[in-house]
Formats: structure tokens, sequence, C-alpha cells
């Protein structure tokens, strides 16, 4: 399998610059794997789509604002969390950030290189009174760099229900849900669970080899709680339809899940990568964005869709003009 098989054009005018307004106003393609259907509605429509005994799987990490700039003018951006102060950082500069090296960000906030990690990235260790106030002070919303950053575009990209703060990316397919959408959903009966799991390069690093299988993804941190496996096994016994919202609540779920499609409450790391002949062990559904090109997102939806089917979707929301990536529309697949 070669990741150029997960390759499709996208001409710039697809990539969204903004969030709908208000958020639920985003378009929702939905494709039925039974029928093989496709409909077209709006996110606002979530509640009259999905029966009233499903069950929603949100990522409640809250993004922190992860790239700092040393007072030179070099850039360091947070990616995993090692420690209370010490952090996995990518660094622009690389001939700077030797071993050793030290940095000033602010008054009384500076960084040092202790080791540099076999794929290039810093261990920095972070000397402040007060890292998490420093960091406000002084970091930048990660926002990706298909996005032309205005402040108004970093407070929007944080999901309404984000609690956990330590993804240095959103997960984005959270982001079109509203009080209003949770109101209506609440309102029909369906179910609404929460995991965490912090968004770091596992999530969004590029795929740089050709043969998918020899990919390695980075480990992320994430929690699924004693009372969330609890229910939400109860709800899958039940024969209720699981659907993660995101490929970073559907990888805690398949994390946890044991072969017999039972969760086991689990705290750690994660790095497990869902590819076209995989099976799914414990989700039904997803509801999720249109992803990069060629990226470990687009070969986990293609895992349950099929990967020809995937592309032909994406080809289908071209035609329709939906938006792409993160602040773009969404897609429930059932």
């Amino acid at each position: 399998m070669k990741t150029s098989d997960f390759d499709y054009n996208l001409p710039k005018k697809f990539i969204a610059q903004k969030p709908a307004s208000p958020r639920d106003h985003s378009k929702l393609l939905i494709y039925d794997r039974g029928s093989e259907s496709v409909q077209h509605k709006n996110f606002f429509d979530l509640s009259d789509i999905l029966r009233s005994d499903d069950v929603l799987v949100l990522n409640e990490s809250k993004v922190i604002p992860a790239r700092l700039k040393t007072q030179e003018g070099r850039e360091v951006f947070l990616v995993k969390k090692l420690r209370s102060k010490t952090w996995e950082c990518l660094v622009r500069g690389g001939k700077y950030f030797q071993v050793g090296t030290t940095f000033e960000i602010g008054n009384f906030f500076s960084g040092e290189v202790l080791e540099i990690l076999e794929s290039g990235e810093r261990v920095i260790q972070f000397h402040s009174k007060n890292f998490t106030k420093d960091l406000e002070k002084y970091g930048a919303s990660p926002l990706p760099p298909y996005i032309h950053s205005t402040q108004k575009k970093v407070r929007q990209y944080q999901t309404v229900y984000a609690k956990t703060a330590g993804s240095v990316a959103a997960p984005t397919a959270g982001l079109h849900f509203t009080p209003r959408v949770f109101e209506k959903l609440k309102a029909k009966g369906i179910a609404i669970e929460k995991i965490t799991l912090h968004v770091g390069l596992g999530t969004f690093a590029p795929v740089k080899v050709e043969n998918v299988q020899k990919h390695k993804m980075h480990s992320e941190f994430f929690l699924l709680s004693e009372r969330a496996a609890k229910r939400l096994n109860a709800y899958k016994k039940a024969g209720r339809r699981i659907i993660a919202v995101g490929s970073t609540s559907c990888r805690v779920l398949e994390s946890c899940s044991d072969f017999r499609g039972k969760l086991h409450p689990k705290s750690g790391e994660t790095n497990i990568f869902i590819y076209p002949g995989q099976k799914f062990k414990f989700i039904d559904g997803m509801l999720t964005n249109f992803h990069l090109p060629k990226s470990t997102l687009i070969m986990l939806i293609a895992a349950l869709v099929g990967r020809e089917k995937i592309l032909e979707i994406y080809e289908i929301a071209k035609k329709k003009n939906y938006r792409f990536f993160s602040f773009g529309d969404a897609m429930l697949l059932l």
C-alpha cells in the first residue's frame, strides 16, 4: 500500500480560511455505508440525522499556545509534554539549538536544550516560576500553516467543550458543535461521552515514506476514564451505535478495546496507526472533517469506508463546494 494511493488534487480555493459563522452552519456530508448513499445537510441538522439511541464520543482536550519565539526571533514549537516543564519540541533554525544551548523567551522565562532526538525534535527544559502563565503570556496558538493567522481565528481554533489543556492542534471535528447543537442532541436522547487525547505529532505529522506500513506514528497522551469506559461498554452491549467525533476519539477507543470489542479504562501513550486492511473493534461510525492528501487521517477514514470510496466522496464534496481541512466542513460516516 503506497502513500501516493491516498493523494488527491485540491485547489487552494477549497481550503477554508475561517470557520462557518455560526459554527454549526457548516455543511455536513452524510455517507451511509450500508446503502452507499450520500446526503448533503448542515451541521445543525445533526440531531435529526442521528438515531435517538446513538452515542457520540468527543475529545475534550484543549489547545495550548504552543508556538514560542525566542528573544532572537527563533521559533520553538511545543509538541509533547514529557515532564512538568520539559517538552519535546520542533525548532526552526536547528543549527542554533544544540545540546546545552540556552535561550531567552521573556522575563524570567527561558529554555535549555537537553537532548536531540533521532527524528530531529529537541527535548527542552523550560525555566519559569509559573510555566502555564508564561505560556499564556508569550505563546501563540498553533494554527496550521495553510491558515493565515489572526487573533480572531485563534479564538475560533478551540472547541466549545475544551477542558483539559495539552493539545498543540485542535481536534477539528469538534469545532462545529455549539450549545444549540448539544441542546438538540440531549433533547433527542443522544448520549455524549468524553475522552482525552492531547493532539501532537502523531495526529498531524506528514507521512514521509512511500510504503504506508513503514510509517511510524508519534505517541500521544490519552485518557479513558473508568466511568466513561463502563458507560460505553453498556451502550455497546445494548446495541447502540458508537460514533467517534474525530480521529483522536477513534484512536483512543480503538487503543482501549480488546479483540472482543470491550473497552478497558486506560491512561498513557498511544501510537496506534489505522489504515485500510485493519478492522475497527469498537466504533460504528465517525464524524470528521475533510483531510489533507496522503495524511494518516485520510488513511484512517479510508480504513472505515474504503480507499476508492473515500476518494470518490472527496470528489463529490469538491463538486458541491465543501470546504476542506481544519476550518472546513464536516462528514458523517455511518
